[in-house]
């Protein structure tokens, strides 16, 4: 028997796939997860919930069910197993609002002119499109991405083993935005003292958090652009969560040696990232993150870990090991001076 005629499904899927994206915004913005988890399990009670159309809701909540966000019994609505974690937002996992960023007009505009940045090589949005010193942008970014940080933050200050820590540690949070990478180690270390980097702007957002955790005392704002600010000395801690994929590797490496002069003997710089395998097309997560470069800014990558080991030891770095998470697909380098 021969392979099964191929068929143009797969084609026309990847042609509406926008329609999911934007089933999933109006789904978030009307809250309809949490209204279901709430007990509006129908589309009539939903559109009392929601303050939508009953029509409105039960055809936007059949696509969810289609794409097994939803289930469905009668005319009763449930959640899947995903979608209870991750989209109530009474869950602490709960990632919803990151569709918030996902979906920014800046986002969206780089990716409308794909075709123009694959020709170039790099994006072809204006003022180096996403790390262009603008900070509007990250503003959107710090407020919409902070549950999806909260958890990848929870699992690399369990990595560190924060919660055992036996002595004080000072740590520096690059591009800190929402802050909880920083803010996360400082909850699970109750001598662990944080300076939090990035436009002043942004951190507002970072002190809002840091507030709302208990740890305000004990994050200090930084405001600055990374590449021009002191960082200051004698950190225990570095930490580089999704920053140097921004930029291409002789940036890299350049901005690498600040960070390893920054840090104490034995200091460690943790960077977090998405890091595909050699073949650069798995896991399929990571690999298709270096679209997102290309779309939006001029030379950043998803780089593997051989081409990260590469920047870190020629900045000077003794060593360097990878760390998968359980939740992928981000993973971790932990680099030590």
């Amino acid at each position: 028997m021969t392979d099964a005629m191929p068929t143009p499904m797969a084609v026309f899927q990847s042609f509406t796939a926008y329609q999911s994206t934007a089933a999933m915004r109006a789904a978030v913005e009307l809250d309809v997860f949490t209204s279901i988890a709430q007990g509006a399990t129908t589309a009539a009670d939903l559109a009392k919930s929601c303050g939508a159309s009953e029509r409105g809701l039960r055809i936007l909540c059949d696509r969810l069910v289609v794409d097994r966000f939803l289930t469905k019994e009668g005319d009763r609505y449930g959640l899947s197993p995903t979608a209870s974690m991750f989209l109530d937002r009474r869950s602490a996992a709960y990632v919803g609002g990151s569709i918030t960023f996902l979906t920014n007009p800046t986002i969206v505009e780089a990716f409308a002119r794909l075709t123009e940045a694959v020709r170039r090589g790099g994006t072809a949005l204006e003022q180096e499109g996403t790390v262009s010193t603008d900070p509007t942008v990250w503003v959107d970014f710090a407020r919409a991405m902070k549950g999806l940080a909260s958890v990848t933050a929870e699992l690399v200050a369990n990595l560190l083993e924060a919660d055992t820590a036996d002595r004080p540690w000072k740590v520096l949070d690059v591009a800190a935005g929402h802050g909880m990478f920083g803010i996360t180690i400082a909850r699970h270390h109750a001598r662990a003292e944080v300076v939090a980097l990035d436009w002043a702007p942004v951190l507002a957002v970072a002190e809002e958090n840091a507030r709302a955790a208990g740890v305000a005392d004990r994050v200090r704002l930084l405001p600055g652009d990374a590449f021009k600010t002191d960082l200051g000395s004698g950190y225990d801690l570095v930490l580089l969560p999704n920053f140097l994929h921004h930029f291409d590797a002789s940036t890299c490496e350049q901005f690498l040696r600040r960070v390893r002069a920054a840090l104490a003997p034995g200091g460690r710089a943790i960077a977090v990232e998405f890091i595909p395998n050699e073949d650069r097309v798995s896991p399929p997560d990571a690999a298709t993150f270096a679209l997102v470069m290309l779309a939006t800014t001029p030379a950043g990558d998803a780089f593997t870990y051989a081409e990260y080991d590469r920047m870190f030891r020629r900045a000077g770095f003794a060593r360097t090991v990878l760390h998968e998470l359980p939740l992928p697909p981000q993973r971790v380098i932990i680099a030590e001076r």
